[in-house]
């Protein structure tokens, strides 16, 4: 009897889908990020209009995706979406990017993020980051334990969802369920016993006025010296302010990427896409609202090591606060990575297929899931464990990451005319206005960050650029 080969087997529903979309997208970065982003912009206003503009541009763009979702129900996701309104080139720089630094940054950045906070807890204090914890050191490369927890995290992830769709899903579904509760609890408890109008009402006293936030030399924690952000200058510190607010919120898209084993695909994507990231920007809102009603923005502006979640915890528990966000984290990022492994996967399958990545990537094991290409992914995310870059590699990740998703929103535009004749199950809301708007939202983000941060932004273009005599090369080999 003839073996059958192995084929993606339909096996999540909605409430997979919706989980899959939230559980990627919250990981560390609404613990922290918001430090960094009130150092940029300077007044509680703006760091909620921030996060604001962020889950617009994030929710304005997931529901253009379900246009192409439903154009385009297959493994693969947006590498198909460029490579159908595009080229394959284009495809193929998403892919490579995606890669190399996108999902594989990502993971990594996460993974380190789990152990850092598990050293909070006394028996695993040596997990953390500090000069007496290094485990060796050789010229500028120094080992760290957390270094080490963060890859054994990747590797035991990836070996769960090389045992099928299955063991991937349950993870994702129980650990995404329970984060959800616990920052809808730890936004209730902080409204209700944390706030202090005084607090809030000082905060909003100067919201609006932008400053970029510096500590006053040989001052308390709440001292600070603020410089005026005027005319032009107010774009460059908004994009400055995002790039945390626009990491914390992506790889929604990750859904996009699984399409072979979603059950009707074509209409759970797009409300997949449309529920996670509305349920994701709401809690970031909450959250940072209650930030602004818990602590001054001098406190938030400056929380030791950029934890502004701690800081807040403990004001709203007090000392037992610290380990209830530790915790909190670690089922976070835990349910983080999960869901990026599992869905980053499925991409460098489908560029196999097409004869643009590693021919053993395009080839299922024998639980119907790319295993070869798990492998492949958990070895590059391992190594940017060890390279101690992932704070750098965050900021190139938020310019490449909008870069590529202001381009399929304008693939919408392309292929209304490229291919009218195709099914539209779903058709992208408020068309062309929304479309339009988030595409000149990230163009303006984007050209404001190379002017910010050109060293980044120049690495994260360089980074997509070098995939050119890649795709050539490919290309050559499948001939």
């Amino acid at each position: 009897m003839a073996e059958t080969t192995p084929s993606f087997k339909p096996s999540l529903g909605l409430l997979d889908g919706t989980m899959i979309v939230a559980g990627s997208m919250i990981g560390s970065g609404i613990f922290i990020v918001s430090a960094d982003i009130t150092r940029n912009v300077g007044g509680a206003g703006w760091l909620i209009l921030v996060w604001a503009i962020t889950g617009f541009m994030t929710l304005t763009a997931a529901v253009s995706y379900g246009e192409l979702s439903g154009m385009y129900p297959k493994a693969g996701g947006q590498y198909v979406y460029l490579k159908e309104a595009y080229n394959p080139l284009t495809g193929f720089l998403y892919g490579w990017s995606f890669f190399a630094v996108i999902q594989t940054g990502t993971i990594a950045a996460v993974g380190v993020a789990f152990s850092k906070f598990a050293s909070y807890f006394s028996f695993l204090s040596f997990m953390d980051v500090k000069q007496e914890n290094i485990i060796f050191s050789v010229g500028k490369f120094s080992l760290y334990p957390a270094q080490l927890v963060s890859i054994v995290l990747i590797i035991f992830l990836t070996w769960v969802n090389t045992q099928g769709i299955k063991s991937g899903k349950i993870i994702q579904t129980t650990f995404t369920v329970v984060k959800l509760l616990s920052l809808f609890g730890l936004i209730l408890f902080g409204f209700l016993l944390g706030a202090n109008h005084h607090i809030w009402n000082d905060n909003w006293a100067n919201g609006w006025h932008m400053q970029q936030l510096a500590p006053a030399a040989g001052a308390g924690s709440n001292d600070f010296l603020g410089t005026p952000i005027l005319g032009v200058a107010m774009i460059g510190a908004i994009a400055a302010a995002m790039v945390g607010s626009i990491f914390s919120s992506d790889a929604w898209n990750n859904v996009t990427f699984i399409a072979g084993e979603m059950k009707n695909p074509k209409r759970n994507i797009g409300m997949s896409l449309f529920l996670g990231t509305l349920i994701v920007t709401s809690i970031y809102v909450l959250a940072n609202l209650m930030y602004v009603s818990v602590m001054p923005v001098s406190a938030i502006a400056f929380a030791p090591q950029d934890r502004v979640a701690v800081a807040a915890a403990k004001v709203i528990f007090g000392p037992l606060g610290t380990y209830v966000i530790a915790v909190m984290i670690m089922i976070s990022t835990f349910g983080c990575n999960n869901g990026l492994i599992l869905a980053g996967a499925r991409v460098y399958y489908t560029m196999a297929k097409d004869g643009l990545f590693f021919r053993q990537a395009g080839s299922l094991n024998k639980n119907a899931v790319p295993g070869w290409a798990l492998w492949a992914q958990c070895v590059v995310a391992s190594i940017l464990c060890l390279s101690g870059k992932y704070g750098d590699l965050l900021d190139m990740i938020a310019f490449v990451a909008v870069l590529f998703y202001a381009l399929t929103v304008a693939g919408i535009f392309i292929l209304r005319k490229k291919r009218p004749d195709l099914e539209r199950p779903y058709k992208a809301f408020a068309y062309p206005v929304l479309p339009g708007l988030y595409i000149l939202l990230a163009g303006i983000f984007c050209i404001a960050l190379i002017i910010q941060k050109p060293g980044y932004a120049g690495w994260g273009l360089g980074i997509v650029l070098a995939g050119i005599p890649l795709y050539y090369i490919a290309q050559r080999k499948t001939q």
